[in-house]
């Protein structure tokens, strides 16, 4: 399995960047992927996830009402939408998939099977 992350970059608070994630190496169907961020020294941050079959996000309250998740199934690619970027906001960004993941899991890095290199995203104020 491939992940590759993409969109990253240097944007101004109050601006808006959208996050790719092409996925690739097998089929996804009951697979949950999500996006994560982190921060260097801190722990990795759930930002948002959604199922392969199933379009209901969960989102992070720190990015609820600013930030929408969805993919695109025919194109294997998952996408993060992010309005009204905040200098707290700045990070790496990860994606990730993984299967059989419950609901109360879904914020734990360690419940996901494969993970991207990382695409990083600076607000600057």
């Amino acid at each position: 399995v491939q992940l590759q992350a993409s969109g990253g970059g240097l944007v101004q608070a109050g601006g808006s960047l959208r996050l790719s994630c092409a996925a690739s190496g097998r089929t996804f169907s009951g697979y949950t992927l999500a996006w994560f961020r982190q921060v260097t020294g801190k722990e990795r941050e759930f930002v948002a996830g959604i199922r392969w079959t199933n379009s209901n996000p969960f989102c992070a309250s720190s990015v609820k009402g600013r930030f929408t998740i969805s993919r695109d199934n025919a194109k294997s690619t998952l996408y993060l939408q992010m309005n009204s970027l905040q200098p707290e906001d700045t990070a790496v960004y990860y994606c990730t998939v993984g299967s059989r993941i419950i609901l109360s899991n879904l914020g734990v890095p360690s419940s996901y099977d494969y993970w991207g290199q990382g695409t990083e995203v600076t607000v600057s104020s």
